[in-house]
């Protein structure tokens, strides 16, 4: 039998369609069973990232005991397993910053009864196989799930069964499991393998964004890289400390004439050996104060500094608005990071 002019044409072409379905069919991010859309994520945390929250750890890419973020940084630690999404401090905790399914799905587990502190206080034992604190975990299909750890305790507002969809409220930022600040940490497993979001199952090059992130176009712009954080700071009348400042209680907007001291405080995630700190302030009319400089000189996962004036003897403040400011150089490659903070003194 012959074949007809122009037919011979239209059976190679729906042999090179078929094709096209069978690698489509065969690849990894696309659901075989539905033929819906690859698999993709929307961030889980309700937030501003740069404004009230900092991706601060990132998925330990490398499988030696040296560690590599997806972008040949340092931002991880050994074996970490998920992307960490940190808040201010315990006060915004507590106000409530919420979690969202990042795809959906089955509720496949949850976790809703641990206190919300600091493990290094309650010690290793307290968490010994619940390090995930108060959590959630969904299984999307197709051998994907994503966990969501350190809830807030009694916030997990799903239980074992529930579908959810892409954006439902999962829970709050916490301070549970085997944490040391407030965040949320977020793990994406494909087929029980750990699977960084910004690589997705195929890397382009040795840094960057994977061949398919995981995350949707609009999320990745929101998400660029930063390999630290300064993330928190203040003003305060007494020599500043640590724990208060994290805790959330220096939130006054203003000090007083006769204040003791001005200090101006910041709180940092991710310093190196060479990276220059600078603190500046300023007075009324744009008056400077006080200037300070220090070389860092190991590395840290989290930081916290300060720096200030003392009042003189019988002397007063100005009133007037204060401006304090903050600039952290990284020596190797001149990057600059800075915050600033403004304060009225009555």
């Amino acid at each position: 039998m012959h074949l007809k002019k122009g037919e011979k044409l239209v059976r190679i072409n729906q042999k090179l369609f078929s094709m096209i379905l069978l690698v489509i069919s065969i690849h990894p991010l696309a659901n075989s069973a539905t033929g819906q859309k690859p698999f993709a994520l929307e961030m889980p945390i309700r937030c501003t990232i740069g404004s009230n929250c900092w991706i601060v750890n990132y998925v330990d890419v490398d499988n030696s005991s040296d560690i590599s973020d997806y972008n040949c940084g340092s931002s991880t630690y050994n074996s970490h397993k998920g992307t960490d999404f940190a808040i201010k401090d315990a006060d915004v905790m507590r106000k409530g910053i919420e979690v969202s399914a990042s795809a959906g799905g089955l509720i496949k587990g949850t976790r809703d009864n641990m206190r919300d502190i600091n493990f290094n206080l309650g010690g290793e034992n307290s968490i010994e196989g619940k390090e995930c604190g108060n959590g959630v975990l969904i299984d999307h299909g197709d051998g994907w799930t994503t966990q969501y750890c350190h809830l807030l305790q009694d916030s997990v507002a799903v239980k074992v069964g529930d579908r959810v969809k892409t954006g439902d409220l999962l829970g709050l930022v916490g301070l549970s499991g085997k944490t040391e600040f407030p965040h949320l940490h977020f793990q994406v497993k494909y087929n029980k393998q750990i699977i960084d979001p910004f690589i997705g199952l195929q890397k382009n090059n040795k840094c960057g964004l994977g061949k398919i992130p995981l995350w949707k176009s609009s999320d990745i712009t929101s998400m660029s890289y930063a390999p630290t954080a300064l993330y928190n700071v203040g003003f305060s009348s007494t020599t500043p400390n640590e724990r208060i400042a994290r805790e959330g209680l220096y939130g006054e907007d203003e000090l007083f004439q006769k204040s003791p001291v001005i200090a101006l405080w910041v709180d940092i995630f991710w310093t190196k050996p060479g990276d220059k700190l600078a603190f500046k302030i300023n007075g009324p009319g744009g008056k400077l104060l006080m200037t300070h400089e220090s070389i860092i000189e190991k590395r840290s996962s989290r930081r916290f500094a300060f720096a200030g004036i003392n009042r003189r003897k019988g002397k007063t403040w100005e009133k007037g608005p204060y401006t304090g400011s903050i600039r952290l150089t990284r020596k190797e490659n001149n990057q600059a990071f800075s915050i600033t903070k403004k304060i009225t003194i009555n």
